[in-house]
C-alpha cells in the first residue's frame, strides 16, 4: 500500500528515487534544491536528491538492488533495446519505488573497468539539463557493474516511427521538429562542453509522452572506456573517424546529416548514394513516397541543402550546430500544433481521475492541490494523529527531548506564520536527532516543501510519514499532491482513492 516499501526495509529515505545522493545526503533542508523551471532554453538544475524543472530529478548514485527491483531483476521482458538481446549493452525500461519510469543501460562486465572514470564521465553527462534531452538522471558503479539511469520516453524511437511504421508515417512538419529540437540539443550540449555525440542515429532520438523528440543522453558516453564510438555500418561513420579512430564536434555534424537524410527519405540509405542524388538533382527521388507529396518543395530544398553541407568529406566544411539551429529555425511553420497530434499518438491523461469515494475537506483540498487550504487543516490537525507513534524511556526524556521539542515548537510557530523555509530547518533539526518519530511532522514538511516548490522532496517526506504511520490517510493524501505535482497523475488519483479509502474505515472504527 503506498510508495514506502523501500523506506521502511532499510533504504536511506532521503533518496527518494531509490537514489542515494551524493552531496550532503543528510541535509534534508537543502538536499532537494527547487529549480524555476525551464526558463533559459529549457535547462533547469536541482541539488543532489531532488528535482530540476519539469520534475527532472538531479543527478544521483543508485544501489545495484534498486536498479535490479525496478527491473524486475533485468527480466528479458523489460528489454527496451532497438536490437533486443543482441544489443551489446542492453536497455531496460524500469519504475522505481516512487513510481517514476526509468531507462537503464546495462554496460557489459569489465566495459569501464575504472569505476572513477565511469563515474567522473557519468557525472559530466549528468551534470547536463536540458527539454530537448532524455537525461541522465543518475548511475550505478557496484563492484563490476556499471549502469547508467536516464529519463523514460514512452513513445518509441524516430527508427521505429520512420522505418517501422504501423499507423501513419511522419508528416513533414513533424519532420522539420525533429531535425530542428535535435539540433537544439546539440548546440546545448556544445555551448554546455560536451560537444561529443557517439553514434547519432534514429535509434538514438526518443520522443516523450507529449510526443515531443528527445536527443538520448547515452550516446553522450562511449559504450566502454575503450571501444567504438560507433556501431552503425561504415557506410554510414564519418570518414575522419575511419582514418583515425576519433570523434570530433564536426563528425557529430556529418551523423546530423545523416539523420537529416533519414527524415527526409523515410529510409536508411548511406550517405554516399543520397549525396549522388543530390548532385544529380534528383531531389524528389530522395523524398519519402509516403509523404505523397505532401511537403513543401521549397523548405525541402534548404533540408537537402543543410544535409549535403553536413555529409562534407572535409570537417572544417560542414556546419557547426548553431548554423544547424539557425537554419532550421525558419522552417517551423506549425509550432502551435503539439508533437502528439502530429505524430497521431494519445496524449497522456492532462489531470486526475474522479476519486471513487467522497473525499473528507483534507482530500478535496488535496484533490485540487489548494495548499493554502491543506495548510490550514494541518495546522488545525496540530498532533492528534502521533498518538501512540513513540515509546521513550525517562532517560531518554530528560538527555534529548528538551532541545528536541524545542526545534520541533519553533518549526511549529514557523509553520504556523507561513515561513516555510524556517519551518523545514527547525523540523529537520526535530528529525535529525531521530529520538522521537513524528509522522505528523513529515507531513508537515512535505507541505512545506511543496509550498517552496520541491515536489521531489515533499514526496519523500509524504513516504516517511507512511512509514511511521502506515494507515494515516493524511501521508497518502500528502503523497497524491506530490505526484500530482510531478505530472504523475494516474498514480496521483490511485492515491487519492487510497486515502479516501482509509478515511472511511477510520470511520467505521479504525483507529
Amino acid at each position: 500500500m503506498g510508495c514506502c516499501q523501500s523506506l521502511c526495509s532499510g533504504v536511506n529515505p532521503l533518496a527518494r528515487d531509490g537514489a542515494q545522493p551524493l552531496q550532503q545526503s543528510q541535509n534534508h533542508h537543502g538536499g532537494a534544491t527547487a529549480s524555476t523551471g525551464l526558463d533559459n532554453g529549457g535547462i533547469g538544475s536541482g541539488g543532489a536528491g531532488g528535482v530540476g524543472g519539469g520534475g527532472i530529478p538531479s543527478f544521483s548514485e543508485f544501489s545495484f538492488a534498486d536498479l535490479k527491483a525496478a527491473t524486475n531483476n533485468f527480466s528479458s521482458d523489460n528489454i527496451v533495446s532497438e536490437s533486443g538481446e543482441k544489443a551489446p549493452n542492453l536497455v531496460y525500461k524500469g519504475r522505481l519505488q516512487n513510481r517514476r519510469w526509468i531507462a537503464v543501460k546495462k554496460f557489459t562486465k569489465m566495459a569501464w573497468p575504472e569505476p572513477k572514470q565511469f563515474a567522473e564521465e557519468a557525472w559530466g553527462v549528468g551534470k547536463l539539463r536540458h527539454n530537448r534531452l532524455a537525461n541522465l538522471i543518475g548511475y550505478c558503479c557496484d563492484g563490476d557493474e556499471r549502469l547508467l539511469v536516464a529519463e523514460f520516453m514512452p513513445n518509441d524511437t524516430l527508427a521505429k516511427h520512420l522505418f517501422h511504421w504501423e499507423n501513419q508515417t511522419i508528416e513533414w512538419a513533424m519532420r522539420l521538429r525533429v531535425g530542428y529540437y535535435i539540433a537544439e540539443a546539440l548546440d546545448y550540449c556544445s555551448i554546455e562542453g560536451r560537444p561529443l555525440y557517439h553514434d547519432l542515429n534514429a535509434y538514438r532520438v526518443l520522443f516523450d509522452e507529449d510526443g515531443d523528440p528527445r536527443l538520448s543522453c547515452f550516446g553522450l558516453m562511449k559504450n566502454s572506456r575503450d571501444g567504438k564510438s560507433y556501431s552503425t555500418n561504415l557506410a554510414y561513420t564519418p570518414p575522419e573517424y575511419l582514418r583515425n579512430g576519433r570523434v570530433t564536434p564536426e563528425s557529430v555534424t556529418y551523423s546530423f546529416g545523416t539523420v537529416l537524410l533519414d527524415l527526409l527519405s523515410g529510409k536508411h540509405i548511406p550517405p554516399s548514394h543520397a549525396l549522388d542524388m543530390i548532385r544529380g538533382k534528383n531531389i524528389i527521388l530522395l523524398m519519402d513516397s509516403h509523404l505523397e507529396g505532401k511537403f513543401s518543395t521549397e523548405e525541402a530544398t534548404v533540408v537537402v541543402e543543410l544535409a549535403s553541407q553536413c555529409l562534407q568529406y572535409e570537417p572544417r566544411e560542414r556546419p557547426n550546430t548553431k548554423d544547424l539551429v539557425s537554419t532550421l529555425a525558419p522552417l517551423q511553420t506549425k509550432s502551435d500544433v503539439p508533437s502528439y497530434v502530429m505524430l497521431g499518438i494519445k496524449k497522456q491523461e492532462e489531470a486526475p481521475s474522479t476519486p471513487q469515494r467522497p473525499l473528507s475537506p483534507l482530500g478535496e483540498a488535496c484533490s485540487r492541490m489548494d495548499l493554502t487550504a491543506i495548510h490550514q487543516i494541518l495546522v488545525g490537525t496540530h498532533y492528534r494523529d502521533d498518538e501512540g507513534t513513540n515509546e521513550l524511556s525517562f532517560q531518554e526524556w530528560t538527555q534529548q527531548m528538551k532541545d528536541m521539542l524545542e526545534a520541533r515548537k519553533r518549526g511549529d510557530q514557523s509553520f504556523r506564520e507561513k515561513d516555510f523555509k524556517t519551518a523545514i530547518d527547525c523540523y529537520s533539526q526535530f528529525i535529525d536527532v531521530g529520538t522521537m518519530v513524528s509522522p505528523t511532522v513529515f507531513g508537515r514538511r512535505s507541505l512545506c516543501y511543496l509550498l517552496c516548490d520541491q515536489p521531489d522532496a515533499a514526496l519523500r517526506d509524504a513516504m516517511q510519514a507512511q512509514c511511521v504511520y502506515p494507515d494515516w490517510p493524511t501521508a497518502f493524501y500528502m503523497q497524491s499532491v506530490a505526484l500530482a505535482k510531478l505530472n504523475m497523475n494516474t498514480d496521483a488519483a490511485d492515491m487519492l482513492n487510497e486515502a479516501a479509502q482509509l478515511e472511511e474505515k477510520r470511520q467505521r472504527g479504525g483507529r
